[in-house]
This record gives C-alpha cells, structure tokens and sequence, in this order.
C-alpha cells in the first residue's frame, strides 16, 4: 500500500453512476451531435430524443448512487445501453458516408464496446 492511500477499492456502482451523469449532461451541453445520430426512423424531433435520453441517463446516474434502487438500475442500464445502441450504428454508417478517417475508427470500435459497458452496469448491481 502506498503511504497516504486507502486500500478500499472504489465501489463498482462507481463508474456507470459517473459515465451517466457524463453523458446524461453532454446531452444539455451540446445536444447538436447527439441531435445527429437520432435514427432517423424515430419519430418526432431529434431534440426531443436527445433530451429524453439525456434525461433517462442523468436519472440512471441518480439510480446507481442509491443503494436501493442499484440492482434494478443496473438492468435498467443494460436495457437502455441495448436501446440506444442503434443511434450508435446510425453515428457509424454516417462517418462511413461522409466523415473522416478518425470518425470511422472511432465509430466502429465503439459498437462492440457497448457489450462490455453493458457487462459493467450488470455488475454494477451486485
């Protein structure tokens, strides 16, 4: 142990409760880019999905700080994580169409990450 440091570990419903509260504000902030990967199939504005979704994550944040709500939080994320992953797919094919070289990488990496986030937010309500 390093002197200074405490040997707990951090809590595992830790990271998902910051990732969504990351994403859940980057929704507010600068809603244009999630505006653009709203599946065009959806009905009504992008914006009302982008804030809705915004809205669905801050609350997810809000779930796994609680003890209580945790275990059902986390199948809620995993759910949402499986819901929101075609926005993910529309964001690739779109840098395959018309962005950079980095947006397609970036982009199509990210699709199979959303198994092992999904993992974490599972693991997160043990």
């Amino acid at each position: 142990m390093i002197a200074g440091r405490s040997s707990r570990a951090v809590p595992r419903w830790v990271a998902p409760a910051a990732l969504f509260t990351v994403a859940g504000v980057a929704h507010f902030a600068r809603p244009r880019g999630f505006d653009a990967i709203v599946p065009r199939v959806l009905p009504g504005p992008a914006r009302a999905w982008t804030h809705g979704s915004g809205v669905a994550e801050l609350a997810l944040a809000v779930g796994f700080a609680v003890p209580a709500t945790r275990c059902a939080t986390s199948r809620a994320a995993a759910a949402f994580l499986v819901a929101v992953w075609p926005a993910n797919v529309t964001m690739a094919v779109d840098a395959w169409r018309s962005g950079s070289r980095r947006a397609r990488v970036v982009t199509t990496v990210r699709l199979p990450l959303q198994v092992p986030l999904i993992g974490l937010v599972l693991r997160a309500g043990r």
